[in-house]
């Protein structure tokens, strides 16, 4: 297989992937608590707000996450202890 075919298989891969997991968060999403979906809101409109700047590398956008989701992430595994 050509890198060529390669990156266009993998680009389809990603694209249905992407779609999987908007279907899944859309049925999730209901029986999620206020609390919960401020958490998951936090992370994803802060990696989304990234991801549109083409100024960083996926590298350093992924760096970046990791640190600013890490205590978010805690909140969630703690939540209802």
């Amino acid at each position: 297989m050509t890198e060529d075919l390669l990156a266009q298989a993998l680009d389809s891969d990603i694209n249905m992937t992407h779609q999987r997991f908007v279907a899944a968060m859309e049925e999730r999403l209901p029986q999620m608590a206020v609390a919960q979906k401020e958490r998951y809101f936090a992370v994803l409109s802060a990696l989304v707000g990234k991801l549109e700047s083409s100024e960083k590398s996926l590298r350093e956008i992924l760096q970046e996450m990791m640190s600013e989701a890490a205590t978010i992430v805690l909140q969630e595994i703690n939540a209802n202890r």
